[in-house]
């Protein structure tokens, strides 16, 4: 059990799968409704092979990710770029990005949102849409 609000065992986080993505569950770690943060959000990732995030970007929102185990290749905006272990990449806000699974185990990552994000479906873009 947590013994502090600031505390967060991820094991206690229920996961949810976030619009755009595929084969994609996540938990919010960090964020204004379980730690009172209001600059940032923390999401922890796990996708599946074959799934991922498909091409969209975040009005006003930083992301970054960092790799924690799997490998995935990532596209932002005609850069792209595949990632081990231990890396990170940087979305910069309404820049349309994409990210896929590239194992054949489920990647984990941790995304850092700036300002939270909070899977709200205004503020995605999706390209063409």
């Amino acid at each position: 059990m947590t013994t502090s609000q600031y505390h967060v065992r991820p094991a206690q986080v229920p996961a949810y799968h976030p619009a755009h993505h595929a084969h994609t569950a996540n938990q919010r770690l960090i964020g204004p409704d379980n730690v009172g943060a209001r600059q940032m959000e923390v999401v922890l990732g796990t996708l599946h092979p074959g799934g991922g995030a498909l091409p969209h970007a975040h009005p006003g929102i930083e992301q970054a990710c960092y790799l924690l185990e799997g490998t995935a290749r990532a596209e932002v905006g005609d850069q792209v770029f595949d990632l081990l272990p231990g890396e990170m990449c940087f979305f910069p806000a309404d820049v349309p990005h994409i990210f896929t699974v590239t194992s054949a185990t489920p990647v984990r990552l941790l995304v850092i949102y700036s300002p939270p994000y909070l899977e709200s479906p205004e503020r995605v873009v999706r390209p063409g849409a």
